[in-house]
């Protein structure tokens, strides 16, 4: 597949709306996979492409706001697009405030769905192009000997050769060595590189 393609899942036990809502998305182009139920959703074999995930409120078993707690602490990120028959602004707050991108009632703009999963594709793009990134930086720091770890975090906070030296008992010239060498495995062409690079790395290591 290439990095232009995604997926429209739709979660909808109503037949005649969820076959409705899979036409629309594919008179546009998106690939799409429909499910009845949340339990078929999580069975299923789904690609690993960017996607958005349009899913009904009012589902048999779990609602689709209690499905959309289970994903995130799945760690499943994938933009929700909610839609619903029986909306109110308490639910759609609820949604809302739990990562959702769109509460749509029924019955909707088609063109309101299609920006709404719009949106949410390039969302989960952008995410995925992050997590890459990031993943990658911690392929390079892991490169790095426990010294140039040091001299790296010494850098960035700053400080200058001369200094990196006393705190770290060796001469300019071995810390100039180091500093090359982190700056060669991190893949950094300047200094402001580096600084970004490792406060990337440091939220990363501190988020919840």
């Amino acid at each position: 597949m290439s990095s232009e393609q995604s997926v429209v899942f739709v979660i909808d036990d109503e037949p005649s709306m969820r076959a409705s809502i899979e036409s629309l998305l594919l008179s546009v182009g998106h690939m799409t996979q429909a499910f009845a139920t949340t339990q078929e959703f999580v069975l299923s074999e789904r690609p690993d492409v960017p996607g958005c995930l349009v899913l009904d409120v009012r589902l048999p078993g779990r609602s689709g706001l209690e499905f959309q707690q289970e994903l995130a602490r799945s760690d499943i990120r994938l933009p929700i697009v909610f839609i619903t028959g029986h909306g109110d602004v308490a639910m759609s707050v609820t949604a809302m405030k739990a990562g959702a991108i769109e509460f749509l009632t029924k019955p909707f703009r088609d063109q309101d769905l299609l920006d709404a999963v719009h949106r949410g594709i390039e969302i989960d793009r952008g995410r995925r192009a992050e997590s890459m990134m990031l993943a990658e930086l911690w392929q390079r720091f892991d490169s790095l000997t426990p010294r140039e770890r040091e001299v790296m975090a010494l850098v960035a906070a700053g400080q200058l050769n001369k200094q990196i030296a006393a705190e770290l008992d060796l001469s300019e010239i071995t810390v100039k060595v180091h500093r090359g060498q982190v700056m060669r495995k991190m893949q950094a062409k300047s200094l402001p590189d580096l600084v970004r690079f490792a406060d990337r790395l440091a939220a990363d290591t501190i988020k919840p």
